[in-house]
């Protein structure tokens, strides 16, 4: 393997053959001056078109590519933990492959990171989207001490400190910004205007990015079952208060009404806050069962290159052992 390079540049890819080419043009371009101590991991997240294909075509002129290849789709953050996991370099880059992130914004964080020496040099986008700042507000007002910027990007500048502390943590459900944010050392943002996807459909869609904030506000925070805790009480105790007034009315002043509208009011009232709160003690629930299982956040089938590999695989995910030219 090669001797440790100083900036590792993590591009986890799915279905992506045809931005493939133009983003390592643009990356020899914009970051000529870091090339020499440089190189690019592509973590191909179970593709099955001819992504993996254009990457080893690329390979065999430009030594600097790298191939994480994973046995299926396990999702963008898998595929990222796959490669802190297991390339070892003294910074990394993750981007995404279809240069909405600006490769000059890369090099002004590479610049940060020589110069101040910052630990954690995540992206800002111009654009602001009125679901994605409530979620993070959401999320900062329930998560206590760990606090997301609002409008941060998934791509980031992370040097080896940051990448020791996130081989230590064990979850199966891993939400990567919270965790950058969890370990808690120097941190700087810097602003970009995020360019427009020129080729392929963006992977994300409405489901999937509600999800992801699922696991984001429930990986960092009890607070919803403690709300809900407080609510049932406050219903029970106001359901108490009711049952007194129908008990005086019915002895003291003998009035009885019986009220069917009001009864079921009341019925399907606390049934449905009962399901509510039902519901998320099952989304609880679910991610400690996935948690006790301990499987594999990932699976790596293939390594194609000539990169520095950390040897004691302390990950959360499994290698696959190489197989050998003799074999």
């Amino acid at each position: 393997m090669n001797a440790q390079p100083t900036i590792a540049l993590i591009v986890p890819v799915f279905n992506e053959e045809n931005n493939i080419a133009p983003f390592v043009a643009e990356v020899e371009r914009v970051l000529s001056d870091y090339l020499s101590q440089m190189v690019i991991v592509f973590v191909d997240d179970g593709s099955f078109d001819n992504t993996a294909q254009k990457i080893i075509e690329l390979q065999q002129d430009k030594p600097l590519i790298n191939l994480l290849q994973l046995s299926r789709n396990f999702g963008k953050e898998a595929a990222v933990s796959a490669a802190l996991d297991t390339v070892e370099a003294a910074a990394y880059v993750i981007i995404d492959v279809d240069l909405q992130h600006p490769l000059s914004t890369v090099a002004e964080s590479i610049h940060i990171w020589q110069t101040e020496k910052i630990n954690n040099i995540y992206g800002i986008r111009n654009e602001k989207h009125l679901s994605s700042i409530w979620f993070y507000r959401l999320f900062n007002k329930l998560s206590g001490r760990v606090k997301i910027p609002v409008n941060v990007s998934d791509f980031r500048l992370i040097d080896r400190k940051i990448v020791q502390i996130l081989r230590t943590l064990p979850e199966r459900n891993r939400f990567m910004k919270g965790l950058f944010a969890w370990s808690g050392l120097t941190s700087r943002g810097v602003p970009y205007v995020q360019a427009e996807r020129k080729t392929g459909n963006t992977k994300f869609n409405y489901p999937k990015l509600w999800n992801f904030a699922l696991d984001g506000i429930m990986g960092f925070s009890t607070l919803p079952l403690r709300v809900w805790s407080y609510f049932g009480g406050f219903v029970a105790l106001l359901s108490f208060v009711y049952m007194l007034w129908i008990v005086a009315k019915t002895l003291i002043f003998d009035i009885d009404v019986p009220g069917y509208a009001s009864l079921m009011s009341v019925i399907l009232f606390l049934g449905g806050i009962q399901l509510v709160s039902i519901g998320i003690l099952g989304e609880y629930l679910g991610r400690v069962s996935e948690e006790v299982k301990r499987r594999p956040v990932y699976v790596i089938d293939e390594i194609m290159g000539d990169i520095a590999l950390n040897q004691q695989q302390n990950g959360c995910g499994v290698v696959i052992p190489q197989r050998s030219d003799n074999a």
